[in-house]
């Protein structure tokens, strides 16, 4: 897949004060993934071992680290991955605490640490300058060493490119840019007490531009700092909206005084893709989608005005050409489910609940209404549009009875729905009754000339426009309005009679996607039964089971449902995953794609063929498009994630769209 970067963090087992040994320790790692990841990431002054303390002094360490460094840069020729070390450098008689960027046998930059810790624990500000360095060219040599510079020269003109020679940017202000043509990814690089700052090094890059930011770290242990790390690097990542790549020296550093344990975490616009936990060992190797951070830069314009206010800083950018890798596969979890909680699913479910309940409840108080009439079909939607309406009512104190439920069995309807409406109703104490629309749509059919043994649309729209004039009109009659059932994927696939069941008053699952609606129905349902709404649990049961149709054509000759939506437009599953991934993060066709065959790849559940996800894309892109005119007029509805389709919040699009290129 293009527009991904892949990262590895690597702890790798350190000897204190051995340049010798932690360069070997490292030319291992690297030729073991150099072929596994863009950028190999290690800790905190990982040539030498961050506990060195007053050994940072010695001349013998000093000049062997510069030493290690032209041997892991030269090292860098024999694989396409970019590697990044830890190691104490000296320029101009002051010694920096450093991150060095490598590739293609070449050290790229060296960026010092600009905020040193010397506080509690930490002495750092005893060995290291702290200043904000403006970058310079340094010279990587010895004068005195003349066979270490021919042979890092050799190495660097093995690997080619501009820029071979001994001399290297060093600065606080450089950013990497990496990759070739349109596959591009701008780098920062901060340093450990640097992220805990007010106004770190990091958020100032990526302001700058920096899509990354990779954090070299030797943060000790102590109670409670691995939840603090979480909060403090997710954060980080969610404010700037970038990629955050964070790791930390492990526990074969002294433990004289300290305790170190290898705590690497890797976060994408706030969302944690993996960790190694506190004293685990492990590799953690992620991707980070370039295309997620890129669409939520865009899209939030306060980002842009704040990257403005600070942009008071000259960024000097280190260009690295080698192109990224191919990635065949994807290293981040892809579910085929995106809107459905994977975990604290109760939890979850109960607070998207909570907001439809809260937005019905305030529209009933600010109306004065005397009731909410639903139209129950004993489907999915009609479901949690009536549990919605029940608990608002309750919520606000009114009888159960101020709920009209009612079902309007049609040429299409089965007992099994009906009887499911009816009995799901009486639990919830609703005012329930049944009017039949069978008389009038025949009397409709004559008036417009419809033959009734001709099931075409016009045959199952007459029936949903009159089942909404019914509940409209009873709504006139008892004062109340009319609550909407119609879910989000209805609204994207434009799966919904205009001015049918496309209108209402209020639509209370305007922003639930179909996938989602099912484990509210479950969850909430289930949990209902036992917040005083005894006895529905069955009947929810039941409902979860009943094949989604809208019940518009005659039922099969032994009563079941014969018109099934999703042998018309297609899996929800897929839809919503299309869904998703085209308007969360603007993502192309083309990505979408490669997407949903790795997130099926990755699925013990799902098994969609390459070709069918191929078909019912471009049916989705056909319907999305065509059916704009229906969301351009669509009912009020409280929004409850990031994807809605609401012309008055998130989407706006005009109804003539040209959308062949998107085919």
């Amino acid at each position: 897949m293009k527009n991904m970067l892949r990262v590895a963090a690597v702890t790798p087992k350190v000897h204190i004060g051995s340049v010798s040994g932690n360069v070997r320790e490292i030319m291992d790692i690297y030729e073991e993934y150099k072929d596994a990841a863009d950028i190999i990431v290690t800790p905190e002054l990982s040539i030498t071992g961050y506990t060195c303390a007053d050994l940072f002094e010695n001349r013998k360490l000093i000049d062997g680290a510069r030493r290690g460094l032209l041997q892991l840069a030269m090292a860098t020729c024999t694989g396409q991955s970019a590697l990044v070390v830890g190691l104490p450098f000296e320029v101009d008689g002051e010694l920096f605490n450093c991150a060095a960027f490598l590739q293609g046998g070449r050290v790229m930059a060296i960026v010092p640490k600009t905020y040193l810790p010397n506080y509690g624990e930490f002495y750092e500000k005893r060995w290291f300058s702290a200043r904000k360095y403006d970058a310079v060219m340094v010279n990587l040599m010895d004068p005195e060493d003349d066979g270490d510079e021919l042979e890092y020269n050799a190495g660097s003109k093995k690997a080619g490119g501009r820029g071979v020679g001994s001399e290297v940017l060093f600065g606080n202000n450089v950013m990497i840019e990496m990759g070739s043509g349109d596959q591009r990814v701008k780098l920062g690089i901060e340093i450990c007490e640097d992220a805990w700052t007010p106004v770190s090094p990091g958020r100032l890059l990526a302001m700058a531009g920096a899509e990354v930011i990779l954090n070299l770290s030797a943060s000790n242990e102590v109670i409670g700092k691995a939840a603090y790390r979480h909060k403090l690097i997710g954060s980080v990542s969610s404010d700037c909206l970038c990629g955050y790549v964070y790791v930390s020296a492990g526990m074969y550093e002294s433990t004289s005084d300290l305790v170190f344990s290898g705590h690497n975490l890797m976060y994408e616009n706030g969302k944690l893709l993996g960790e190694v936990k506190p004293f685990e060992d492990g590799v953690l190797i992620r991707d980070i989608s370039l295309t997620k951070i890129r669409h939520d830069r865009i899209a939030n314009k306060s980002f842009a005005d704040c990257k403005r206010d600070f942009a008071f800083r000259k960024y000097e950018t280190v260009v690295c050409d080698t192109p990224l890798m191919d990635k065949g596969n994807v290293l981040m979890k892809v579910k085929m489910t995106p809107f459905v909680p994977s975990g604290n699913k109760l939890e979850r479910c109960m607070a998207i609940f909570k907001m439809q309940v809260a937005g019905l409840q305030r529209r009933i108080e600010a109306t004065h209404c005397k009731c909410v009439v639903v139209g129950v079909s004993g489907g999915l939607d009609s479901t949690l549009a009536l549990l919605v309406s029940a608990q608002a009512v309750k919520n606000a104190g009114l009888p159960s009875t101020t709920v009209v439920g009612i079902t309007m069995p049609g040429f299409g309807t089965t007992n099994r729905t009906k009887n499911n409406s009816t009995e799901l109703m009486r639990l919830l104490g609703c005012d329930s009754r049944e009017i039949s629309i069978a008389a009038s749509v025949r009397q409709h059919f004559a008036d417009i000339g419809q033959d009734e043994s001709v099931h075409d649309v016009t045959y199952e729209n007459c029936q949903a426009r009159e089942r909404t004039q019914i509940l409209m009109d009873v709504a006139n009659k008892e004062g109340g309005f009319v609550v909407g059932t119609g879910d989000l994927s209805e609204l994207a696939l434009g799966w919904c009679t205009y001015n049918g069941d496309h209108m209402s008053m209020y639509a209370v699952n305007t922003s639930i996607p179909k996938t989602l609606v099912r484990s509210l129905v479950n969850e909430v349902g289930h949990f209902m039964e036992v917040d005083g709404f005894v006895g529905i649990a069955p009947i929810i049961d039941d409902i979860i089971d009943t094949p989604v149709s809208p019940e518009l054509l005659p039922p099969n000759p032994d009563g079941t449902i014969a018109q099934k939506t999703e042998d018309t437009v297609g899996s929800y599953i897929l839809h919503d995953f299309f869904l998703y991934y085209t308007l969360r993060y603007g993502m192309s066709p083309e990505e979408v794609n490669e997407l949903c065959k790795e997130a099926v790849r990755q699925s013990d559940e799902y098994n969609f063929s390459d070709s069918e996800i191929d078909k019912w894309q471009k049916v989705f892109y056909t319907r999305f498009f065509r059916q704009q005119f229906k969301r351009n007029c669509m009912p009020d509805g409280v929004k409850v994630g990031t994807v809605s389709v609401s012309p008055r919040g998130d989407l706006r699009l005009p109804s003539e769209i040209e959308f062949e290129d998107f085919l």
